[in-house]
């Protein structure tokens, strides 16, 4: 009976972290729906106060002065995969979170010079468009990335982070344009075609960020959270049965 109770107080509690996480996600969803305008229009629904002006629709081509393509060093040469230069591939980001990168591989200068991988500077936009369309990262570091990628660097000013919560929201969209067809991906020339809305001020774009910064860093805490919780019981599963 001790060990029931014992478990259902920590099922309890897990539940408990599981819902907040949940609601925490709707939130995140709703203020990305109401702090950026709607397809088709220039000014959100909700604005920080201050702030009148409309948005500008802008092309990647234009916002992103630097875009770079990524590829896979030879696997079998183990010597290539003994380096420190980040190597990204899709599994690595998480969805809805541009800014936690989970980084495993790492690549050395021979394999950067003896295949398509190029060197990207760090404060750049990570974008998957292939497997695992939809997927988006601020890397704070330099960097290389499989094929499955395209990359956008230099931004003319603009907030990185902004950049990259409109960049998330434009290839939700094109995630689910892709579904239920048979292709892969989206080419990287037809993605740098696309717009997205910027307001001119920077303080505006200043704030939009922090504020989704903010949530991403408190839904982060409540995963963590949630995931050692969901690890103690799978341990003391473990010790308390014969």
């Amino acid at each position: 009976k001790q060990i029931g109770r014992f478990f259902r107080t920590i099922d309890d509690s897990i539940t408990l972290h599981q819902r907040k996480l949940e609601k925490l996600k709707l939130n995140k969803s709703a203020l990305l729906q109401k702090l950026f305008p709607q397809k088709g229009c220039t000014i959100p629904d909700v604005r920080f106060k201050g702030f009148t002006d409309a948005w500008e629709q802008r092309k990647l081509d234009n916002i992103a002065k630097i875009k770079t393509g990524g590829g896979t060093p030879k696997t079998t040469n183990l010597e290539y995969w003994s380096g420190d230069i980040p190597w990204i591939q899709s599994s690595d980001l998480v969805e809805g979170d541009v800014v936690h990168v989970n980084i495993k591989k790492f690549i050395d200068n021979n394999a950067l010079k003896n295949s398509a991988a190029k060197l990207i500077s760090r404060d750049s936009i990570a974008l998957v468009t292939r497997v695992g369309v939809g997927k988006v990262a601020v890397i704070n570091q330099d960097f290389t990335t499989s094929q499955d990628f395209l990359s956008l660097s230099d931004f003319d000013g603009n907030d990185i982070k902004f950049i990259a919560y409109q960049l998330f929201r434009l290839m939700q969209e094109n995630a689910k344009v892709l579904q239920g067809t048979s292709i892969k991906g989206i080419s990287k020339t037809d993605l740098i075609e696309q717009s997205i809305a910027i307001p001119n001020s920077i303080k505006e774009q200043n704030l939009i960020a922090s504020l989704l910064s903010q949530t991403d860093s408190i839904i982060t805490l409540h995963q963590r959270k949630l995931d050692c919780l969901i690890s103690i019981k799978k341990g003391l599963l473990q010790q308390l049965f014969v």
